[in-house]
């Protein structure tokens, strides 16, 4: 007799694969970002980061506590980029660290299970220590050229991303150019979804680009099972 496949009570499930990260900047209609953001939950995005760098502490903390109202409205994921203190405090998901962020080790010693952690990375060897060092994914890029990302030199290219999502054991966010077109590339090197910013803020009517594009992700990463994470 067989016995049926059930998940162990200290597995974390990674399940999205459309990971929308904010930029303030970007909106076409100039709506306020709580706005957009409530626009593109409606059109099913699951999983924001809050990444408005240029904001202060008590800003950031109060922007937080408001899209934390907001995700846990429509049940979706919320990660803080870079703070992992305003992450705590505002009982989001996760925080999502940058390379020059404290390491994800400390943050893990820190806050233990409470928090997901995502890293930003650029290239093998930043993703190869983001998972030593306790991330649960990662983003990985760019991939393609785009003007959010011109800082960190020339696109890593989809080969880059084939062997990031090959040579390490947890999710592969693939970043930086990322538009619809390219959903098909992308998944055949391997990564676990995509992050996207101005494919979705860039857009006229965010609530409808957004749930055209959760539909094309589901149908492009049909088949791929969710990523499992097992709690230390």
């Amino acid at each position: 007799m067989t016995t049926p496949f059930r998940l162990p009570v200290n597995v974390v499930m990674i399940d999205f694969r459309f990971y929308l990260i904010t930029d303030r900047k970007l909106h076409a209609d100039r709506c306020s970002l709580i706005s957009a953001v409530r626009r593109a939950l409606k059109g099913g995005v699951t999983a924001v980061q809050l990444r408005e760098k240029d904001l202060g502490t008590r800003e950031l903390l109060k922007l937080s506590y408001r899209m934390r109202t907001l995700t846990d409205e429509f049940g979706a994921r919320l990660f803080i980029n870079d703070r992992f203190d305003i992450a705590l405090a505002v009982g989001a998901d996760g925080v999502h660290l940058t390379q020059k962020s404290i390491p994800a080790g400390a943050v893990r010693a820190a806050a233990g299970r409470k928090l997901l952690i995502g890293v930003s990375t650029h290239s093998i060897s930043e993703a190869r220590a983001a998972e030593r060092g306790g991330a649960d994914f990662i983003t990985f890029g760019p991939v393609y050229r785009t003007p959010s990302k011109l800082g960190y030199g020339p696109p890593a290219g989809l080969d880059a991303l084939r062997r990031a999502a090959g040579r390490i054991s947890i999710p592969v966010f693939a970043v930086g150019g990322i538009k619809s077109r390219r959903l098909g590339d992308v998944h055949e090197t391997g990564a676990h979804g995509v992050a996207l910013i101005s494919e979705v803020f860039g857009a006229r009517h965010i609530e409808q680009k957004a749930g055209e594009l959760l539909s094309l992700i589901q149908n492009t990463f049909a088949g791929s099972r969710p990523a499992r994470i097992m709690n230390a």
